[in-house]
């Protein structure tokens, strides 16, 4: 069996039900049935549409988002599926600052409670830089279920891996 990457950390008895799963030709059916939709956010616009709704929602008083993209230079490997960047410039005397969010282009053909996820946990970074108890607490705040969706959002990793 390969190695589970995405789910690195998790309990021994989780990991067994999720061998046993690909094993038996199951994470596939499991996860067609938990999100048997797609979303259709496929272009940018709808993207940053999405996400402002999103963080207009929870974060008004926060830092405008200037950008906010599918990337496919997005590397799995690195354990990253989205970005967030606070890019500052210097316009004369001016600094200018923008907070952009670039998300994996593999999530353009994901389910929308993943993407949603995703969504959240780079807003969540524009008032916490560090993936601390606040952090995580603000996560739920904007998605009630965000430590599910995560852990969903691995085995949907796995899946696409193991279906490659």
């Amino acid at each position: 069996m390969n190695e589970l990457r995405y789910l690195n950390g998790y309990p021994p008895e989780v990991l067994g039900q999720v061998e046993k799963l690909i094993k038996n030709g199951q994470l596939a059916t499991w996860i067609e049935n938990k999100y048997p939709t797609l979303h259709d956010l496929k272009t940018e616009k709808s993207l940053y549409n999405y996400t402002l709704a999103i963080k207009n929602q929870f974060l008004k008083k926060s830092a405008p988002l200037s950008k906010v993209i599918y990337d496919p230079k997005i590397h799995l490997v690195n354990h990253a599926l989205g970005l967030h960047t606070f890019v500052s410039r210097q316009h004369g005397k001016n600094l200018k600052a923008k907070n952009e969010i670039r998300i994996s282009s593999l999530f353009r053909n994901a389910p929308e409670p993943l993407l949603r996820m995703l969504v959240v946990h780079e807003l969540a970074h524009l008032k916490e830089k560090e993936h601390n108890k606040a952090f995580y607490a603000l996560c739920c705040h904007m998605e009630p279920d965000y430590h599910q969706l995560e852990f969903d959002a691995r085995l949907y990793l796995t899946y696409r891996e193991f279906n490659e």
